[in-house]
């Protein structure tokens, strides 16, 4: 039997007075279990939460942030023991009627990231959020490589206990930014619920236009940035989707097991074109052998991802390690040793020849640890 999860509704609200009591006890209606951040409200707000009772309250003097808050009431939901929380702004754009299409998809045990997908293109929806949202969900897809209709959505469901683990960076809106990327890079589902969403005359935002969108920009330039770093050959090499390396490698050597030196030389050629100094054409150009020397494409091309970014100082190290023997006044690399104008030539020649040498060795390498790998298997 599948055992819901123990989640709270979390209210961060900063000078929201008009619609902040009528969310509030609408939550209530749907769940005991609510949790307010006040984050440093300058008008009526205190005296509001005061006559609400059965709601855990957070308040602290000074305004920090909607992402300080959000992460101030995450702290106090995992010293409650819930493992979930769903996230609801106070602005009154969200029904409380929709927090439990959001429950129940929560499971005990499992972690989810789940988003309140609105329609933007329903009557009614302010054109610069609607743009601010595509605008937002390219980046995100960008970054990821998930796609997702509405990331600017404040009505969501966040593990608990795997955001309190988390170092977080940002404190203000782009933290509902961080958040979700990075929960996606520690490869946790990121899923939609549909949810209704109206936009009252009385609501007030406090999203700064000019200095919010600087700092969402300067944002995602930094997790695009660590996406083609990090993330993304991450996900190639070691993701669990079909589109991996890893699976892709899987599925040609299942189907073709039965042609060892075949597939030998296949892995060899990829070794030997992932680090071939044609930068920029390698996977071009092993393509193109594959194709004259009937070897398997896709194996050639899997395995020449040896070349992802996280790998190319290391390839960088070795080939001028394996050149340094062929060249007069070589560099002790990476100290670059001797390093000058006028040595400039050697220094090249001695990373080309040392980085065709490599690429030959692994070859070679590749393709005997292979052969013999498949024969041995292939016997038992």
């Amino acid at each position: 039997m599948i055992e819901k999860a123990k989640y709270a509704v979390l209210i961060p609200t900063y000078n929201n007075e008009k619609t902040l009591e009528k969310l509030i006890r609408g939550v209530l209606e749907v769940c005991s279990d609510v949790i307010v951040v006040n984050d440093g409200s300058t008008d009526s707000t205190s005296e509001i939460l005061k006559k609400i009772s059965g709601i855990t309250l957070v308040e602290y003097k000074a305004n920090q942030g909607k992402g300080h808050a959000l992460r101030q009431g995450i702290l106090m939901a995992g010293e409650l023991g819930f493992e979930h929380v769903i996230t609801i702004d106070s602005d009154g754009q969200h029904r409380p009627e929709n927090i439990p299409d959001l429950a129940e998809n929560l499971v005990s045990g499992e972690e989810v990231v789940l988003m309140g997908n609105r329609n933007m293109d329903q009557e009614g929806i302010p054109k610069k959020s609607s743009f601010g949202n595509k605008f937002s969900s390219f980046w995100f897809w960008a970054e990821t490589g998930i796609k997702l209709q509405d990331t600017q959505t404040g009505f969501r469901a966040y593990p608990v206990k795997t955001v309190n683990a988390m170092r977080w960076f940002t404190s203000r809106f782009e933290f509902e930014i961080e958040i979700i990327v990075r929960l996606a890079w520690k490869m946790i589902p990121v899923k939609e619920v549909p949810v209704d969403v109206i936009y009252p005359e009385d609501r007030v935002t406090h999203f700064k236009p000019l200095k919010d969108f600087l700092r969402i920009s300067a944002l995602n330039t930094v997790l695009f940035t660590l996406a083609l770093l990090w993330y993304l050959p991450k996900l190639l090499l070691f993701g669990k989707g079909e589109s991996s390396v890893k699976s892709r490698l899987k599925r040609e050597f299942s189907k073709n097991k039965d042609e060892p030196l075949k597939l030998a030389a296949s892995v060899g050629l990829g070794l030997f074109f992932g680090v071939f100094p044609i930068w920029g054409f390698q996977m071009m150009a092993g393509f193109f052998v594959a194709s004259l020397l009937k070897l398997n494409r896709i194996v050639v091309l899997a395995v020449s991802n040896i070349s992802i970014p996280p790998m190319i100082p290391l390839i960088i190290y070795f080939s001028f390690l394996f050149g340094k023997p062929f060249v007069t006044n070589g560099v002790n690399f990476p100290s670059f040793e001797g390093l000058s104008l006028e040595t400039v030539e050697y220094q090249l020649t001695q990373y080309l020849v040392g980085a065709c040498l490599l690429s030959v060795s692994l070859g070679i390498i590749g393709f005997l640890i292979t052969y013999l790998t498949l024969k041995v298997a292939k016997k038992e």
